[in-house]
Protein backbone atom coordinates (compact mmCIF):
# COMPACT_ATOMS: atom_id res chain seq x y z
CA UNK A 1 0.00 0.00 0.00
CA UNK A 2 3.23 2.02 -0.15
CA UNK A 3 2.64 3.05 3.90
CA UNK A 4 3.41 1.48 6.81
CA UNK A 5 1.16 -0.31 9.15
CA UNK A 6 1.53 -3.17 12.39
CA UNK A 7 2.05 -6.36 12.18
CA UNK A 8 -1.01 -7.55 13.97
CA UNK A 9 -3.01 -5.26 11.65
CA UNK A 10 -1.44 -7.00 8.50
CA UNK A 11 -1.72 -10.51 10.08
CA UNK A 12 -5.39 -9.79 11.03
CA UNK A 13 -7.15 -7.33 8.63
CA UNK A 14 -5.69 -8.79 5.08
CA UNK A 15 -7.67 -9.03 2.52
CA UNK A 16 -10.87 -8.78 4.71
CA UNK A 17 -10.17 -4.77 5.54
CA UNK A 18 -7.44 -4.30 3.43
CA UNK A 19 -7.52 -4.08 -0.11
CA UNK A 20 -3.56 -5.89 -0.44
CA UNK A 21 -2.01 -5.72 -3.80
CA UNK A 22 -1.30 -8.93 -5.10
CA UNK A 23 2.32 -7.86 -5.49
CA UNK A 24 2.55 -7.19 -1.29
CA UNK A 25 5.43 -9.86 -0.29
CA UNK A 26 3.73 -10.25 3.16
CA UNK A 27 0.95 -11.50 1.49
CA UNK A 28 2.13 -13.77 -0.69
CA UNK A 29 4.23 -15.16 1.72
CA UNK A 30 1.32 -15.55 4.09
CA UNK A 31 -0.42 -17.45 1.15
CA UNK A 32 2.31 -19.57 0.58
CA UNK A 33 2.65 -20.39 4.64
CA UNK A 34 -0.72 -20.37 6.15
CA UNK A 35 -0.84 -20.49 9.75
CA UNK A 36 -1.10 -24.04 11.40
CA UNK A 37 -4.98 -23.19 12.13
CA UNK A 38 -5.74 -22.30 8.53
CA UNK A 39 -3.79 -25.31 7.28
CA UNK A 40 -6.33 -27.23 9.62
CA UNK A 41 -9.28 -25.83 8.70
CA UNK A 42 -7.95 -26.50 4.43
CA UNK A 43 -7.11 -30.30 5.65
CA UNK A 44 -10.58 -30.71 7.08
CA UNK A 45 -12.80 -29.09 4.66
CA UNK A 46 -10.49 -30.90 2.03
CA UNK A 47 -11.80 -34.37 3.63
CA UNK A 48 -15.11 -33.36 3.70
CA UNK A 49 -15.43 -32.80 -0.09
CA UNK A 50 -13.65 -35.60 -0.86
CA UNK A 51 -15.87 -37.88 0.84
CA UNK A 52 -19.01 -36.19 -0.99
CA UNK A 53 -17.35 -36.74 -4.31
CA UNK A 54 -16.65 -40.47 -3.63
CA UNK A 55 -13.88 -41.74 -6.07
CA UNK A 56 -13.24 -39.52 -8.99
CA UNK A 57 -9.95 -40.39 -11.42
CA UNK A 58 -7.08 -37.44 -11.67
CA UNK A 59 -9.12 -36.37 -15.13
CA UNK A 60 -12.51 -36.82 -13.38
CA UNK A 61 -10.99 -34.04 -10.58
CA UNK A 62 -9.01 -31.82 -12.80
CA UNK A 63 -12.54 -31.51 -14.14
CA UNK A 64 -14.29 -30.90 -10.72
CA UNK A 65 -12.06 -28.25 -10.08
CA UNK A 66 -13.03 -26.70 -13.45
CA UNK A 67 -16.56 -26.56 -12.90
CA UNK A 68 -16.24 -25.02 -10.29
CA UNK A 69 -13.66 -22.57 -10.85
CA UNK A 70 -16.92 -21.85 -13.61
CA UNK A 71 -19.17 -21.83 -10.74
CA UNK A 72 -17.61 -19.91 -8.44
CA UNK A 73 -17.65 -17.07 -11.19
CA UNK A 74 -21.37 -17.57 -11.97
CA UNK A 75 -23.73 -15.00 -10.78
CA UNK A 76 -27.53 -15.25 -11.98
CA UNK A 77 -28.77 -11.61 -12.72
CA UNK A 78 -30.46 -10.52 -9.69
CA UNK A 79 -30.87 -13.95 -7.97
CA UNK A 80 -28.40 -15.44 -4.98
CA UNK A 81 -26.77 -18.63 -5.92
CA UNK A 82 -27.29 -21.26 -3.12
CA UNK A 83 -26.16 -25.02 -2.54
CA UNK A 84 -29.88 -26.30 -3.31
CA UNK A 85 -29.38 -24.49 -6.67
CA UNK A 86 -26.05 -25.94 -7.45
CA UNK A 87 -27.54 -29.23 -6.62
CA UNK A 88 -30.55 -29.09 -8.30
CA UNK A 89 -28.40 -27.67 -11.66
CA UNK A 90 -25.59 -30.35 -11.49
CA UNK A 91 -28.37 -32.79 -11.13
CA UNK A 92 -30.33 -31.88 -14.33
CA UNK A 93 -27.45 -31.49 -16.44
CA UNK A 94 -25.63 -35.05 -15.08
CA UNK A 95 -29.47 -36.64 -16.22
CA UNK A 96 -29.11 -34.89 -19.73
CA UNK A 97 -25.38 -36.73 -20.07
CA UNK A 98 -26.61 -39.66 -18.67
CA UNK A 99 -29.42 -40.01 -20.89
CA UNK A 100 -27.64 -39.28 -23.90
CA UNK A 101 -24.98 -41.80 -22.93
CA UNK A 102 -27.75 -44.40 -23.54
CA UNK A 103 -29.41 -42.74 -26.69
CA UNK A 104 -32.02 -41.10 -25.36
CA UNK A 105 -31.93 -37.32 -25.62
CA UNK A 106 -33.45 -35.94 -23.06
CA UNK A 107 -32.80 -32.18 -21.65
CA UNK A 108 -33.89 -32.37 -17.62
CA UNK A 109 -34.27 -28.79 -15.89
CA UNK A 110 -33.84 -27.02 -13.02
CA UNK A 111 -36.55 -26.18 -10.60
CA UNK A 112 -35.31 -23.13 -9.18
CA UNK A 113 -34.84 -19.81 -11.33
CA UNK A 114 -31.09 -19.70 -10.33
CA UNK A 115 -30.55 -23.40 -11.06
CA UNK A 116 -31.91 -23.05 -14.38
CA UNK A 117 -29.21 -20.26 -15.35
CA UNK A 118 -26.63 -22.45 -14.07
CA UNK A 119 -27.38 -25.33 -15.72
CA UNK A 120 -28.21 -23.52 -19.20
CA UNK A 121 -24.56 -21.44 -18.91
CA UNK A 122 -22.55 -24.51 -17.46
CA UNK A 123 -24.23 -26.78 -20.21
CA UNK A 124 -23.16 -24.60 -22.64
CA UNK A 125 -19.13 -23.93 -21.41
CA UNK A 126 -19.50 -28.03 -20.99
CA UNK A 127 -19.78 -28.51 -24.79
CA UNK A 128 -17.29 -25.65 -25.09
CA UNK A 129 -15.14 -27.32 -23.00
CA UNK A 130 -15.61 -30.98 -25.00
CA UNK A 131 -14.79 -29.56 -28.39
CA UNK A 132 -16.12 -31.20 -31.50
CA UNK A 133 -17.45 -34.76 -31.16
CA UNK A 134 -16.27 -35.10 -27.76
CA UNK A 135 -18.65 -38.46 -27.49
CA UNK A 136 -19.98 -40.52 -24.68
CA UNK A 137 -16.66 -40.71 -22.57
CA UNK A 138 -16.48 -37.35 -21.76
CA UNK A 139 -20.45 -37.36 -21.13
CA UNK A 140 -19.79 -40.29 -18.33
CA UNK A 141 -16.56 -38.23 -16.86
CA UNK A 142 -18.51 -35.10 -16.69
CA UNK A 143 -21.82 -37.18 -15.35
CA UNK A 144 -19.45 -38.78 -12.51
CA UNK A 145 -18.44 -35.00 -11.70
CA UNK A 146 -21.86 -33.83 -11.74
CA UNK A 147 -22.84 -36.51 -9.48
CA UNK A 148 -20.57 -36.17 -7.02
CA UNK A 149 -21.38 -32.12 -7.09
CA UNK A 150 -24.98 -32.68 -6.47
CA UNK A 151 -24.10 -34.53 -3.32
CA UNK A 152 -21.86 -32.36 -1.79
CA UNK A 153 -24.15 -29.30 -2.81
CA UNK A 154 -26.75 -31.62 -1.66
CA UNK A 155 -25.17 -31.90 1.85
CA UNK A 156 -25.53 -35.92 1.65
CA UNK A 157 -22.02 -35.64 2.90
CA UNK A 158 -20.72 -36.05 6.88
CA UNK A 159 -19.65 -32.05 7.93
CA UNK A 160 -21.03 -29.94 5.27
CA UNK A 161 -23.12 -28.65 7.77
CA UNK A 162 -27.14 -27.44 6.29
CA UNK A 163 -26.92 -23.75 5.80
CA UNK A 164 -27.65 -22.71 2.74
CA UNK A 165 -24.04 -22.04 1.43
CA UNK A 166 -21.67 -23.86 3.62
CA UNK A 167 -20.93 -26.18 0.04
CA UNK A 168 -20.27 -23.17 -1.67
CA UNK A 169 -18.20 -21.59 0.92
CA UNK A 170 -16.33 -25.06 1.59
CA UNK A 171 -15.08 -25.25 -1.79
CA UNK A 172 -14.56 -21.32 -2.18
CA UNK A 173 -12.09 -21.89 0.94
CA UNK A 174 -10.30 -24.89 -0.95
CA UNK A 175 -9.82 -22.75 -4.02
CA UNK A 176 -8.75 -20.26 -1.79
CA UNK A 177 -10.21 -17.15 -3.37
CA UNK A 178 -10.29 -13.85 -2.78
CA UNK A 179 -13.18 -13.01 -0.75
CA UNK A 180 -15.85 -10.98 -2.97
CA UNK A 181 -15.04 -7.31 -3.64
CA UNK A 182 -11.99 -7.50 -1.57
CA UNK A 183 -10.05 -5.60 -4.46
CA UNK A 184 -12.20 -2.93 -5.12
CA UNK A 185 -12.59 -1.56 -1.94
CA UNK A 186 -10.06 1.03 -0.06
CA UNK A 187 -8.79 0.52 2.93
CA UNK A 188 -10.35 1.10 6.34
CA UNK A 189 -7.31 1.28 8.30
CA UNK A 190 -6.31 4.47 9.76
CA UNK A 191 -2.66 4.88 9.98
CA UNK A 192 -1.28 7.09 12.63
Amino acid sequence: MGQQICTVCCGTKRLIEIACPPTCVYLTTAQRHPAAMVKRQQEQDLAVLLGALGRLSEPQLQLFFVIHAFISRFKPDGLRLTDADVADAVGALATSFETAGRGVLYEAAASSPAGEALRRELKAYLAKLAGEGSGSRFEREVSAVLRGIERGASHAAAGIGDGPANYLALVSRILQERPPDAGQAGSRIILP
